[in-house]
């Protein structure tokens, strides 16, 4: 991996970058383009850690591969600063304050008990709708805007409709990404300078190969071993290793990894998945309070813990793999035209979990729809903050609830 600091003073320098991202995840809102944003005030016009065109490409790389966009580009910015220990500091400063409040959502959601408590989850769970109309909005506009993209968007939707299942997701994208090499050529052309730290080959190597041990141990150890925790990380690790397009599309892969097999109830996944988006940094941080409520022992911290371990474990090691071999991978059009292809699935896999378990879960009448789309224009129009919508859309639940 990258060494530390030009002054060698490692320690400092990871106490640094802590201090710095720990400020970032408590007053980063609004999603994985504005967490951008405000890593490109603090790193590159602040404290010019990085120069400009070095932010672009690295960006750029993050948002080509699976796993948190922002949260990759916060890892690769604290490997750059101060080694892997300034990694795991990024990493922690900028996780740690919304995961803790959702490890409290967890206990706090699961104590409610009476008519407004019935109120404010299913608040939640019409804010959920709202955020997530949003984005397949959004990222129809940007992924799918041409005919070839829009048809592959469209045929991940009839994958899901027609074989609806936890493998529906996977196979969707798989598809997109297929199909991407034959319709979606075209795009501009990748930079051939280096788009993040130095990881050395060996060491990219290892952590591809850490990452499809993942992938293809976990699902048959969780199947023979009839453990829970097992079943818990390979879902949360399946979710995080097959995430394109932004922190929303964890929705239908977690979904199907938790509520279908029934390690989670769809309410109790839904309520979450609405209190998340009031929350500072890093939207799979979600996975705190799902491993809590999958988990409560102990007040759900082992859960919290193994299931944020888990989701964001082979983003991270698809990272270091990239910046090891990315410049020869990530400017080859085949490989850009693949990821075009299943940007664009994602897409269809994101629309068809608006439809269900989302609204199929959420809206049960004509009010029910009125605060659905009062959320989404708040988001959409109005340019509202999220916390903002939760809050509105929460009281609007209570508030019908006592009616």
């Amino acid at each position: 991996m990258a060494g530390a600091g030009a002054d060698g003073d490692g320690g400092r320098e990871a106490a640094e970058v802590l201090g710095v991202f720990l400020r970032l995840g408590l007053v980063s809102f609004g999603g994985p383009i504005a967490h951008l944003g405000y890593f490109r005030t603090e790193f590159v016009l602040r404290r010019r850690w990085i120069d400009e065109e070095g932010y672009a490409r690295l960006v750029a790389l993050c948002q080509l591969l699976p796993g948190p966009a922002s949260s990759q580009v916060g890892f690769a910015l604290g490997l750059m600063r101060a080694g892997l220990p300034g990694a795991l500091a990024a990493w922690a400063g900028f996780t740690l304050p919304s995961a803790l409040l959702m490890l409290l959502a967890a206990r706090g959601l699961t104590l409610l008990q009476g008519p407004l408590a019935a109120g404010l989850l299913h608040g939640l769970k019409i804010v959920a709708v709202a955020v997530v109309a949003q984005a397949v909005w959004g990222m129809a506009r940007s992924l799918a805007p041409d005919r070839p993209r829009a048809a592959i968007a469209f045929l991940a939707v009839a994958i899901l409709a027609a074989a609806p299942g936890p493998a529906a997701p996977v196979a969707a994208i798989a598809a997109g990404a297929v199909l991407g090499p034959w319709l979606c050529r075209g795009g501009a052309p990748g930079r051939a300078a280096r788009a993040g730290p130095a990881v050395a080959p060996r060491a990219g190597l290892i952590c591809l190969g850490l990452f499809a041990l993942g992938l293809l141990l976990l699902p048959l150890l969780a199947r023979a071993g009839g453990w829970a925790p097992l079943a818990m990380a390979d879902a949360f690790y399946r979710a995080g290793a097959l995430v394109f397009g932004g922190g929303h599309v964890v929705l239908p892969l977690l979904q199907a990894g938790l509520v279908g097999p029934g390690l989670m109830g769809e309410d109790a996944f839904l309520a979450g998945y609405g209190a998340a988006q009031a929350m500072p940094g890093p939207l799979f941080a979600f996975a705190a309070y799902a491993g809590a409520v999958i988990a409560p022992e102990a007040g759900g911290l082992p859960g919290a813990a193994l299931a944020l371990a888990a989701i964001f474990l082979p983003g991270f090691l698809l990272l270091a793999g990239a910046l090891a071999f990315g410049d020869l991978i990530g400017t080859r059009p085949a490989m850009q035209a693949a990821m075009r292809g299943a940007n664009a699935a994602v897409v269809g896999v994101l629309g068809a979990a608006l439809h269900d378990p989302l609204w199929t879960g959420a809206i049960a009448g004509a009010g029910d729809f009125a605060l659905a789309l009062g959320g989404f224009l708040l988001l959409t129009v109005w340019r509202a903050p999220p916390w903002l919508v939760v809050m509105l859309l929460a009281a609007g639940g209570m508030a019908a609830a006592l009616v």
